[in-house]
């Protein structure tokens, strides 16, 4: 996640430093995170993937969606090479280090694109969403997981209101292409066939996940003190073992044009 602090920071050189120094600190995050089923987020995310035909990880990460996508014929991409090197430790394979506005993968070969917890961060965003488009198929998909606002829940807005407070808002660099996304998803000849939110939660059984948690927000340019009040409220939640919302989004896209 990030703050308004993100206008005045290279996002590129932001990032690469992140994944290099936090390497997984995402999947340690989302993993523990379940809903009132127990379903976690990377189960949630790749529900309408379906079962049969190529699929691309995009910004693949350490991997956490590979142990879902191993029936079928796989490929992970990203720009971090130290994320790659836990995706590979797992065995997730092939891995291929490149960027999403130029994707190594040939036209209309792809059945479907799963890309967790990235889309709000990728740019520039229409040359990536238009090589997304390229490389799937007639009737493939695209499916995205992204941060959402809601929902929350009574006790959960109380620990989010305790923790924006000391960050700030959270905000990413393509909020405003996916606020509203249908005009930037059908610029690239792409359609939105499903838009839903979900809320997980996040245990803090301790200052470790506390700790976790806040390292895996996004918070370029955010003053010392405010981290360091961000962090002392998280642990002051883990102590009586609070649960942290973790509200999700998830955009199902194909290709094709938004009907009129």
């Amino acid at each position: 996640m990030a703050t308004e602090g993100a206008r005045s920071e290279d996002w590129a050189g932001y990032l690469e430093r992140f994944h290099q120094q936090r390497a997984g600190i995402t999947e340690t995050v989302l993993s523990r995170c379940v809903d009132r089923h127990g379903l976690d987020p990377y189960q949630w995310a790749v529900q309408p993937a379906g079962r049969a035909g190529p699929v691309l990880d995009l910004a693949c990460g350490s991997g956490p969606l590979w142990p879902h996508l191993t029936a079928r014929p796989y490929l992970g991409i990203d720009r971090s090479a130290s994320e790659l090197s836990l995706a590979a430790a797992r065995g997730a394979r092939p891995l291929v280090g490149a960027d999403a506005t130029a994707l190594p993968v040939a036209d209309s070969t792809v059945t479907v694109v799963v890309c967790a917890m990235a889309l709000m961060i990728m740019k520039p965003l229409a040359p990536i969403l238009t090589e997304i488009a390229r490389v799937l198929r007639s009737g493939g998909r695209l499916v995205a997981l992204v941060p959402a606002n809601r929902p929350l829940g009574a006790p959960g807005a109380l620990v989010a209101a305790g923790l924006v407070a000391a960050t700030g808002p959270l905000r990413y660099p393509n909020d405003a292409a996916l606020a509203d996304p249908t005009e930037a998803f059908g610029r690239a000849g792409l359609r939105i066939i499903a838009d839903d939110t979900h809320r997980f939660g996040y245990r803090l059984t301790g200052t470790a996940r506390a700790d976790a948690l806040l390292d895996s927000l996004y918070l370029p340019g955010l003053p010392r003190r405010r981290v360091q009040a961000a962090r002392a409220w998280l642990r002051a939640l883990a102590t009586v073992g609070a649960t942290a919302p973790v509200p999700l989004r998830r955009l199902v896209v194909t290709p094709g044009h938004q009907p009129a």
